[in-house]
């Protein structure tokens, strides 16, 4: 079987897809014996899937939700979610041994998915962590704010709200950079001040995240300036008046550079957790002066293979790890390429490839958000790498959907 699949420059080009998924998905303990490929198994292994748990680097993988695709509402209505598969979702990584890092950006907070949706959410797949033994941290931030202007004291309250959500589901807090903070701060002072009182208050040490203006362009200038050494400042200035309610810091700016900067100017024992969807296996891989763990929505469609190449790691084998997750770059660019906030797109796009949902459905009507090209080239590069536990499965999905814009096979 071929696929005709249109090209970004015009025209059509002929794809030949594969028919088997790569070993990875037929490996249930790494040894390329017995599968699990869709994640029916619950748990980071308690359920006795044989995979044993991620040892060097902890991972978490930021989750996308699933919509809902026979409500009738509209795109700016609140999100209608199918809670059953977004929930298998999440077991799937579990069973991968993945954290979960849950109603984040790649959840579309903030795009389609608001603080009542997330509060939910939060609820619901805390629950879930705990009945199967599965890692979870959850986003805290400041979404129950409606647009407009608002006191810092408002900021304030709103992220006091969602720590307490969280902390009463026994989660881990991701402290969230927050659109409204960044409206209502006068400068770096206001957020020395504000984080200052949230750490104060958390009851156990936060992950705190700094999400660059290209995934949210209204978080431009954020800790105070738009000059990002200046900011860098800022942020460290926060987590070393507080080392010991800091677990770790989530970095998403795209310059692997810049992290590794940060990372070897962090406190002894607070992590970095890499979200550069761009640089992933060098920082992870780390040097001889350290590595960063991770938290990346790529690992969403790269959940399987992520932690794969996380236990060839955990053996010492860093170029074994590289060839397993090198590969992977040009996929994670191409989903992440500008405007970068509609990566979500290309991450759902590949769950429903893969059979993980049963419809390509975005909650706020996301699914219009790439183009039918970008979307071809997704499947193209996914395939290639043998990301779906069904090729065949996935090749019918790309068919129906380039049937649905025209193009014949």
């Amino acid at each position: 079987m071929t696929l005709r699949l249109p090209a970004a420059g015009g025209g059509f080009r002929t794809y030949v897809p594969r028919t088997e998924p790569a070993h990875f998905l037929t490996d249930t303990a790494g040894t390329g014996r017995g599968a699990d490929p869709a994640g029916t198994r619950s748990g980071a292994d308690p359920a006795g899937t044989g995979r044993p748990p991620l040892a060097s680097r902890t991972v978490f993988s930021a989750a996308h939700v699933v919509a809902d695709p026979y409500a009738d509402i509209s795109p700016d209505a609140p999100a209608a979610v199918d809670w059953d598969a977004t929930l298998a979702f999440r077991r799937h990584l579990w069973s991968h041994g993945l954290g979960v890092a849950e109603a984040m950006d790649t959840a579309q907070r903030g795009m389609g998915l608001d603080w009542a949706g997330a509060a939910e959410l939060i609820r619901r797949s805390a629950a879930e962590a705990k009945a199967v033994g599965g890692r979870i941290a959850c986003g805290v931030g400041t979404d129950q704010l409606t647009p407009g202007a608002h006191s810092l004291d408002d900021v304030r309250q709103a992220y006091e709200e969602q720590l307490a959500l969280v902390e009463e589901t026994g989660s881990q807090a991701i402290l969230m950079a927050s659109r409204a903070l960044a409206a209502a701060a006068d400068g770096p002072e206001d957020y020395l001040g504000l984080y200052a009182h949230l750490l104060r208050q958390a009851s156990e040490p936060v992950v705190l995240h700094w999400l660059g203006p290209m995934f949210d362009p209204a978080l431009d200038g954020y800790w105070g300036s738009t000059d990002l050494d200046a900011a860098t400042e800022t942020f460290l200035q926060v987590i070393s008046e507080h080392p010991d309610k800091v677990d770790g810091i989530k970095v998403s700016l795209l310059d692997a550079r810049r992290e590794v900067e940060l990372r070897r100017r962090l406190p002894q024992g607070v992590r970095c957790y890499t979200g550069d969807d761009f640089n992933y296996p060098e920082l992870i891989a780390g040097d001889e002066r350290g590595f960063s763990h991770a938290l990346l929505g790529i690992f969403d469609p790269l959940g399987p293979l992520a932690a794969q190449a996380v236990r060839v790691l955990d053996t010492g084998d860093v170029k074994g790890f590289r060839e397993l997750l090198d590969p992977t770059v040009e996929l994670s660019r191409h989903l992440f390429q500008t405007p970068t906030r509609f990566y979500k797109t290309g991450v759902v796009f590949l769950a429903w490839l893969a059979g993980h949902q049963s419809h390509f459905t975005m909650v706020g009507g996301l699914q219009s958000a790439r183009s039918l090209p970008h979307l071809a080239r997704a499947y193209e590069l996914a395939d290639g790498l043998g990301l779906f536990p069904d090729p065949a499965v996935a090749e019918a999905r790309m068919a129906s959907l380039l049937s649905v814009y025209g193009v014949d096979q």
